[in-house]
């Protein structure tokens, strides 16, 4: 299977989704950029509210491909505390990266949400929507930072991922999430774009006059 653009995967995603559709509970968040295009056409079908998620790991002083952590904008923060013992971080580091990774979330969150405020995902069902997942260790942290913040229920939907990563993130991060839901598992995979038509980078202006379109849509319960 393959998708037109984000668009026509956010609308075939959608169909696999419909139990969720006019619920008063359920929340839309996709990560910028490109899983905004595939959750606008999700929360249209929907009927549900869209909002970004914002989330970014902690890298551990001198080896910041090594996460430690994931901090999301707003409250989320996740700490991996077995990483943190081995690789000796105190918690005044701690706090300093997670302040300064989290001070920069803000700043592209006011960049897209402009004096809008931010979601409540507290007690709702949320959907967390992405373009697709190559080896997962993003979708991984923003998972747990999104968990902190406390959701009634999590769903990860994406168009397209590895059938390997799948396997992984289902065993890894149960029962953190509710459910996964992915259009396309190929068992062959290299990149994300292989799989669309039409795969240009989504820009930030795209972002903001997405989410300003889906706050004109009729959506039941705004959170």
């Amino acid at each position: 299977m393959s998708f037109r653009d984000r668009q026509d995967a956010g609308r075939q995603l959608a169909k696999l989704l419909m139990k969720y559709a006019n619920l008063e509970d359920v929340t839309v968040l996709g990560v910028p950029r490109g899983g905004v295009p595939v959750g606008f056409e999700m929360a249209v079908a929907l009927r549900a509210p869209l909002d970004i998620f914002l989330s970014h790991k902690l890298g551990v002083p001198g080896q910041e491909e090594l996460a430690f952590g994931a901090v999301a904008a707003g409250d989320g923060r996740f700490l991996d505390y077995e990483i943190i013992h081995a690789a000796g971080i105190s918690p005044a580091q701690i706090e300093q990266i997670s302040q300064e990774t989290r001070a920069t979330l803000e700043e592209r969150a006011r960049l897209y949400r402009g004096d809008r405020p931010p979601t409540s995902v507290q007690g709702r069902t949320v959907i967390l929507v992405d373009d697709g997942i190559a080896t997962g260790a993003s979708v991984y942290a923003a998972i747990h930072a999104l968990c902190q913040m406390t959701p009634k229920k999590l769903i990860v939907a994406v168009p397209v991922a590895p059938i390997s990563t799948i396997n992984w993130l289902r065993s890894s991060l149960r029962p953190d999430i509710d459910e996964l839901v992915v259009a396309n598992s190929p068992e062959y995979f290299y990149a994300v774009g292989q799989f669309y038509d039409h795969f240009s980078q989504t820009t930030d202006e795209e972002v903001v006059t997405l989410l300003r379109r889906a706050a004109q849509y009729p959506a039941l319960g705004r959170g």
